[in-house]
């Protein structure tokens, strides 16, 4: 499929890029999309969440009350997970959440997130840019004339760019990736796709089968 390519001041170049077909046009596997992201979102997790037990609460291990002859349950300790200021009962032990997925399945899934967003026009292909310096307001400039200021976008680079990156960091609704780091969560999280022209060809290079 063929797309036009933008300039920073949103006007057509008069240029079109080809998108792979192998990448933006395949037959989408929702349950690999449903994988990758739960996959990439439990490896956010810290996994350090902890309750004391019984074993690790401080106190004295008297028995509390005879065994018999109460009226009630036995209790052996005011460490007891069903007395007040007792241990917890199967409360949270650190863990790592984190679990393995193929990486075709992994591939399988991003190219299945591309090709919902290029079936939704949600793919905008602009012209190589840069600044001398951070500059937020130039940034911001190019969002509006992109019409991309009030959406959720995401702008593919193809290689780290210090400048661009420190010009959008404090905007919101706008997160700055390279092609390398191109995650299924992040291309179904953003309303629009902003590709950098010579990412493109990186895009291909990486998830091309």
């Amino acid at each position: 499929m063929e797309i036009a390519v933008f300039n920073k001041a949103g006007q057509e170049t008069g240029r079109n890029v080809e998108l792979s077909a192998e990448i933006y046009a395949v037959e989408p596997n929702d349950h690999a999309i449903y994988l990758d992201v739960k996959q990439y979102l439990a490896n956010q997790r810290q996994g350090t969440h902890m309750a004391k037990d019984r074993g690790e609460i401080s106190g004295s291990t008297r028995k509390i009350k005879r065994q018999k002859g109460t009226g009630g349950a036995r209790a052996g300790s005011r460490k007891s997970g069903t007395i007040r200021g007792g241990g917890r009962i199967f409360g949270p032990r650190p863990r790592d959440y984190s679990f393995k997925l193929n990486k075709k399945l992994k591939d399988l899934a991003r190219r299945s997130a591309l090709t919902y967003k290029a079936q939704s026009d949600g793919i905008l292909v602009v012209e190589d840019f840069s600044f001398e310096a951070p500059k937020t307001k130039e940034f911001v400039v190019i969002q509006n004339n992109l019409k991309i200021g009030d959406k959720k976008s995401l702008i593919v680079i193809p290689d780290a760019n210090n400048n661009i990156y420190l010009s959008s960091r404090n905007l919101q609704n706008v997160e700055i990736v390279k092609a390398s780091d191109l995650s299924t969560y992040k291309i179904m999280r953003a309303q629009k796709i902003v590709l950098v022209e010579s990412s493109v060809s990186k895009v291909e290079e990486l998830f091309k089968i």
